[in-house]
């Protein structure tokens, strides 16, 4: 039985109650706090910034997945580390010397993670996956949460999932964008480690149950 990763975003959290919503999830089944740092140039929007993330983490109870939405992301690599970040997030199309950017980030005894925008294929990997501790395919467009689901993620992950076992790579996949109880399993059938939902558990009538619903649903 597939133990799948159930990682809310914090983005989507009511930010009057943010305590509160730490708390349920420190309670919950989830597994991870998703945090995303956005700058407002790199994506069309801006989120938590560093004392906010402080805040979190000082609080949070469970693995911090950092998702860094920013340009030149090299520069705060050591900030995050010292923030609390887990595990550290870039963005492919915002690395110009990838490999670099990986070794940094383990340096600091984070585990390295990249992200994939929508259109970006997952060829252009093919040389680093053996230094990806995680790979979070973006399944809408980074910036606002509540988009719609881009259908295509189902055969980016098998493919994604294909280059990881032809190179004997351990790297994990993370899904991020428009995750439900609708796509969760199909999700994890093609090949997904990690699921991270927003809106759909914020929003949800009884959140802890969600969560808990959402891990039983993918324990496939």
């Amino acid at each position: 039985m597939k133990n799948t990763i159930i990682a809310p975003s914090v983005l989507a959290a009511d930010f009057a109650n943010l305590q509160r919503d730490i708390e349920m999830i420190n309670n919950s089944e989830a597994d991870w706090f998703h945090i995303d740092i956005m700058d407002g140039v790199f994506v069309p929007n801006i989120s938590f910034g560093m004392p906010v993330l402080e805040a979190i983490t000082k609080h949070a109870k469970k693995t911090i997945d950092v998702h860094l939405m920013i340009v030149d992301p090299d520069r705060y690599i050591k900030t995050f580390k010292d923030l609390g970040a887990d595990i550290l997030t870039v963005h492919y199309e915002a690395c110009t010397h990838l490999h670099r950017t990986l070794q940094a980030i383990k340096a600091e005894g984070m585990k390295a993670g990249v992200a994939l925008n929508p259109h970006t294929n997952i060829d252009l990997l093919e040389d680093v996956i053996n230094d990806i501790d995680m790979v979070c395919l973006m399944s809408v467009n980074p910036g606002f949460g509540g988009q719609s689901f881009i259908e295509n993620t189902y055969s980016k992950i098998e493919k994604l999932k294909a280059l990881i076992n032809r190179k004997g790579a351990s790297t994990i996949i993370e899904i991020d964008g428009g995750v439900t109880n609708k796509n969760a399993v199909q999700l994890v059938q093609a090949g997904a480690d990690v699921l991270v939902a927003g809106n759909y558990v914020f929003k949800a009538e009884n959140t802890t149950q969600t969560i808990s619903d959402l891990k039983k649903l993918t324990a496939i």
